[in-house]
């Protein structure tokens, strides 16, 4: 099993907005072949953002690969070009350890 996790951080004055926008975003990543599931976390901070962490569970790194090159460059755009000025993001993936 893979993990893909995605670590955000929003503005406030834009939080309700994004999360609303991120929702169906993942949703949406989650129809693509190879995703089989997503947790979205809220973060404990006392910085006056909202602090998430949504970790997208895929059966393979071939998956990983195949949203990677294949679909991720549009839907992070589509993120940046609607809240970028609010938003802070890292990435990372983990392998379940046997």
């Amino acid at each position: 099993m893979i993990v893909y996790e995605v670590n955000l951080q929003v503005d406030s004055i834009a939080a309700d907005e994004y999360a609303e926008w991120l929702e169906p975003h993942i949703e949406q990543i989650l129809e693509i072949e190879g995703f089989q599931g997503a947790e979205w976390f809220v973060c404990d901070a006392d910085d006056g953002k909202a602090h998430w962490s949504i970790r997208y569970h895929l059966d393979s790194r071939e998956s990983l690969e195949n949203y990677q090159k294949n679909y991720a460059p549009a839907l992070i755009k589509e993120g940046l070009d609607r809240f970028g000025k609010y938003l802070t993001s890292n990435r990372r993936v983990m392998v379940l350890k046997n």
